[in-house]
C-alpha cells in the first residue's frame, strides 16, 4: 500500500499521463477517510488526485490530531515526501478546514481551494464532544453526526453505509477530530487568501449552513459560491456527479504553474495505487 509520511493515500493518475491540471489533494472530514469521497471525484478526468486518510483513519496509523494546524502539518509533510511542490486542496467540512489553513500558512503550495461544507469556524455541539470520545456512548454520537449529514430525501443505504464507515474509527480518534474542528477559526484571515476558490454547500446542510459558505464567499476575494440542490452536509456524496463536474470545470481553470513530480518518473511507482473501481467500495 502506498504511504508517505506515514499517511496513506490513494492515486489516480490523469490517463495516458497527460497532466494538464495540477495535482489535487482530497482531504476528508471528521471521523472519514479517502472513501468519503466517491470515485468520481477522485478520478476528476485529465488530473492526478491523492485522496487521503488522515493519521488515525482509514488505513493509516496514529493517534489522530487534535488540531487543524497538526493536520496541516501532517499534509505538508506528505506533499515533501512526494516532491508535490503545490496543490489545489479540496476538503469536506474539517477537511476544509485543513485546506484554508493551508492556504494561510503555505500560500505558495496552494493553487487552488474547493471547500465543500465549509466555514471559518466550525463550533461542534456540546453534546458531540461529551459523547464521541466515550466508549459506552460512541455509538449515539455517531447517530447524532451521521443524522445532521445528509437531507431528507437522502436514501437508507447511503445514510448506513456512512454510519458503517464512522462506526470503524476509534472514539479517541474522532473526538479529537471535533476538538480540533471547534477551535478552528480563520474569522479574521479570510482576505489574505488569494488562491482560487470554488465554496460548494448543500441547500440542506444543517452542519454549516448556507449563511457559513456566503460569509467564505464575501470574505475571499474572487471565490465563487455554488448551492447543491438536494443535498446535505455531504454534499458530494449526494449529488456525487454534479459536485465533481463543478470541481472538474473550477480546476481546469488553474493554471499549472509548478511540475509535479513523484519519486520516480514511473506511474508504476509501487508507492502509487491507481483507481480503478466504479462504484464507492475501494
Amino acid at each position: 500500500m502506498p504511504f508517505a509520511a506515514k499517511i496513506y493515500y490513494f492515486a489516480h493518475e490523469a490517463e495516458e499521463q497527460i497532466k494538464k491540471r495540477p495535482p489535487v489533494i482530497l482531504l476528508h472530514g471528521a471521523g472519514g477517510n479517502h472513501l468519503s469521497w466517491p470515485p468520481q471525484i477522485r478520478r476528476l478526468p485529465g488530473a492526478t488526485v491523492f485522496a487521503l486518510d488522515l493519521p488515525g483513519h482509514g488505513k493509516s496509523e496514529g493517534m489522530g490530531r487534535q488540531s487543524i494546524d497538526e493536520y496541516v502539518d501532517d499534509v505538508a509533510a506528505l506533499m515533501k515526501e512526494l516532491k508535490i511542490r503545490a496543490a489545489v486542496f479540496v476538503g469536506i467540512s474539517m477537511g476544509s478546514a485543513i485546506a484554508l489553513s493551508l492556504a494561510l500558512k503555505h500560500p505558495k503550495k496552494t493553487l487552488g481551494l474547493g471547500l465543500v461544507g465549509s466555514g471559518a469556524k466550525l463550533r461542534v455541539a456540546p453534546s458531540i464532544l461529551e459523547t464521541a470520545g466515550n466508549p459506552n456512548t460512541f455509538e449515539s454520537a455517531v447517530e447524532e453526526i451521521n443524522s445532521n449529514c445528509f437531507s431528507a430525501n437522502a436514501p437508507q443505504n447511503l445514510l448506513q453505509l456512512s454510519k458503517q464507515s464512522m462506526m470503524e474509527i476509534r472514539p479517541p480518534v474522532l473526538l479529537g477530530d471535533f476538538l480540533a474542528c471547534n477551535t478552528f477559526d480563520v474569522f479574521n484571515g479570510l482576505e489574505k487568501i488569494t488562491a482560487p476558490t470554488l465554496i460548494l454547500c448543500g441547500t440542506e446542510d444543517k452542519m454549516t449552513p448556507v449563511k457559513y459558505s456566503e460569509f467564505l464567499r464575501d470574505k475571499i476575494k474572487g471565490s465563487t459560491l455554488h448551492m447543491i440542490e438536494n443535498a446535505g452536509h455531504m454534499a458530494m456524496a449526494e449529488q456525487p456527479d454534479k459536485v465533481a463536474e463543478l470541481l472538474s470545470q473550477f480546476i481546469g481553470k488553474i493554471p499549472l504553474r509548478v511540475k509535479r513530480t513523484l519519486k520516480t518518473d514511473s506511474v508504476a511507482d509501487t508507492r502509487i495505487e491507481t483507481d480503478k473501481t466504479s462504484d464507492g467500495s475501494g
